[in-house]
């Protein structure tokens, strides 16, 4: 009982902190691009307090095309592509796609409203299907971990509001890829240190090679002067060199 009252104090703590943290809450904003779809950027209506349901016979799909792992950087864009299926009798317009950053123990705290990407004329038919990209960031600010991220699609059919939850899951949030991050620069590092360590590996495997050689004894060569003598002696036989010795020694005598 004691342990299930601890829980949830941390837990209120943690939401009015979340709560009252400027970096956490941003402001909606519609964006401001053009397309075949419509795509409004002034006056984007907040539909976050509004929780409709959805029309039968409709189908939702995403797909994170560049990011399948579904890791974000922080204050960096991510894309969502939203599929929709109308299984109904009807034609659909969409209006909105909107999403949100929870904590992944409870969904009740909110971390971040993401944008708003509204749409006019965006229309559906039935029997048909059509595809939505949605891009977010989330806050420069937030901490690396993991958080549940809740996407919604708002559309109307004859007249009347409804939304379709297509994404409620879990993404990575990490660190802004900047130029030098930390993992980059303890990367750098410890490659100067292996390629550091292996220069002075091989400067002593020289050093103990030119030692070895340096201690080496040298062999003496001796020259035999009579095997050199005898051998001339031998070519020399009766030349005039051989003759003129001989009387030599005879005066000698």
């Amino acid at each position: 009982m004691r342990s299930t009252m601890s829980i949830r104090v941390f837990s209120l703590f943690l939401s009015l902190l979340l709560f009252s943290s400027p970096f956490l809450q941003e402001v909606v904003e519609g964006t401001g691009e053009a397309g075949d779809l419509g795509i409004v950027g002034d006056d984007v209506q907040d539909f976050g307090s509004d929780n409709f349901s959805p029309a039968p016979g409709i189908e939702t799909v995403c797909v994170f095309p560049k990011n399948p792992s579904k890791v974000v950087a922080a204050g960096e864009e991510s894309e969502v592509l939203v599929g929709m299926k109308n299984d109904g009798d009807s034609s659909l317009n969409v209006i909105a796609i909107q999403a949100s950053v929870h904590l992944p123990f409870d969904h009740r705290y909110l971390v971040q409203n993401l944008s708003v990407k509204a749409f006019d004329n965006a229309t559906v038919p039935p029997s048909a299907q059509a595809t939505f990209p949605y891009i977010f960031a989330v806050s420069k600010f937030m901490q690396p971990g993991s958080f549940d991220l809740v996407g919604t699609i708002v559309y109307e059919v004859d007249q009347n509001p409804y939304q379709s939850t297509f994404y409620n899951g879990t993404i990575e949030v990490t660190e802004p890829c900047g130029l030098l991050s930390v993992e980059s620069v303890f990367l750098f590092c410890l490659g100067i240190a292996v390629i550091g360590l292996l220069g002075l590996w091989i400067r002593g495997q020289i050093q103990n090679l030119s030692k070895k050689t340096k201690r080496a004894p040298k062999a003496k060569v001796e020259v035999g002067t009579a095997t050199t003598v005898a051998s001339t002696d031998e070519w020399l036989e009766g030349t005039a060199y051989t003759q003129t010795l001989s009387n030599k020694s005879k005066k000698k005598k």
